[in-house]
């Protein structure tokens, strides 16, 4: 069987409350004749939580028949220089020839961003072992902190961090994006457009079985729903005005939102919350992935918000996004992104991104919908994830292009 290491400094096995991208992929790259081991850092990003023990250096496990191996890296709070070291720590220790000797010789190295130190670790890694080297693109780095505001275009870093970019690009064999039109800002810099392959994010279809829709009585609120990342790009405090006007100008029904997840911006959202008098939504801590199906089947509809971002021009695959249309529910979608799909599914209702009386009509509008609508929007829904974007063909996907790398590698 061939071998590939992903190196994702962020990586996540199942039973955590983050993504699990690498682990579905690797599950299903063995039936394609592809053994994928995720090389991994030691602290979890969104728990902070340290995996090895104090004597540990690094760790090797199967997970599922998944191998992930955990490298120590030091533990932080915030996006400081903490996080920074954090990142420069797993980039060194991957580097180093005893953390991977007991693993199986690469065929092919595949870096993931976010961050691009561990695409560097990977190009070294491939040189080292004379194998390919693949560039999984997450977010386009350094565009998505300049459009977000936390970098400056003319800024030295910036400068650093797009001369780092295009010399990733530029020594893969191939470059799997997740967004769908990231060709357009990677060819300007001189990349070919064929060594570009659309890869979006995608469900374990096998953990969300279809299901009803709760059964109301008259004076049951409506259940809205909400869970992931509470930070910057998730542009939550939108939903919570739209909420606070849901509330002002309701009549009879009353809607209800459930916003379960964590980030950097929690605290100020439960502040928020607090000086708008909102009645009608409650704060959850974040559940392990594993938990979300069951939790899913409690809503009546999802919400989902991103701000408007110059970086969506290049569109967007959001885990959660794809989870809520796994779980055959209607979807408000306030997002301006080149691809809806919530839209080409025709699974819910889109109103313009930063609008909090628009995001408040569609609210009400679908809490008004009869049932059997909001059920053929959901199971639109599923069947579009069905069809697009079960991990099993998506790892078929990533194999062929694993294996072309090879291919072009050794002409």
């Amino acid at each position: 069987m061939k071998q590939v290491w992903i190196l994702n400094h962020y990586a996540q096995e199942p039973g955590g409350a983050g993504g699990t991208r690498h682990f579905h992929l690797a599950e299903h790259l063995q039936a394609h004749g592809w053994q994928a081991t995720v090389i991994a850092a030691s602290v979890e990003l969104n728990s902070g939580h340290q995996r090895l023990a104090p004597h540990e250096a690094l760790r090797f496990e199967r997970i599922a028949d998944v191998p992930f191996l955990w490298v120590r890296t030091p533990e932080y709070k915030g996006n400081g220089g903490g996080r920074m070291l954090n990142m420069l720590a797993y980039t060194w220790q991957v580097l180093l020839k005893r953390t991977t000797r007991e693993l199986p010789r690469p065929d092919v190295v595949i870096g993931s961003s976010v961050h691009p130190f561990a695409a560097v670790a990977g190009v070294l890694l491939a040189r080292r072992f004379k194998v390919p080297f693949m560039f999984e693109v997450r977010d386009l780095w350094p565009q998505t902190l300049v459009d977000m505001g936390r970098l400056r275009d003319g800024a030295i870093l910036t400068w650093v961090l797009r001369k780092l970019e295009t010399w990733l690009y530029r020594r893969a064999a191939r470059i799997v994006v997740l967004l769908p039109r990231a060709w357009e800002y990677i060819t300007p810099l001189g990349i070919p457009a064929e060594r570009i392959v659309w890869i979006p994010n995608g469900v374990d279809l096998s953990l969300f079985p279809r299901s009803d829709l709760p059964v109301r009585g008259p004076s049951e609120p409506f259940a809205l729903m909400y869970f992931g990342a509470h930070g910057q790009a998730n542009g939550l405090d939108n939903v919570l005005r739209a909420m606070k006007l849901v509330q002002d100008r309701q009549a009879g029904k009353c809607i209800t939102l459930r916003m379960i997840g964590d980030g950097p911006l929690k605290t100020t959202l439960v502040e928020q919350a607090g000086q708008l008098g909102l009645t009608n939504v409650s704060f959850e801590a974040p559940v392990p992935k594993s938990r979300i199906p069951a939790l899913a089947a409690e809503a009546d509809a999802f919400v989902f918000n991103l701000i408007d971002a110059p970086v969506f021009r290049y569109g967007i695959s959001s885990n959660k996004l794809f989870d809520f249309m796994a779980s055959q529910r209607a979807i408000v979608f306030s997002c301006d992104s080149t691809n809806n799909p919530v839209n080409d599914a025709n699974a819910g209702l889109t109103v313009n991104a930063g609008k909090p009386d628009e995001l408040a009509e569609a609210i009400l509008k679908i809490a008004a919908l009869p049932i059997e609508e909001r059920q053929r929007m959901g199971c639109a829904g599923r069947e579009y994830v069905e069809q697009n974007h079960g991990f099993q063909q998506l790892a078929g996907r990533l194999a062929q292009v694993l294996d072309d790398s090879i291919k072009s590698f050794n002409k």
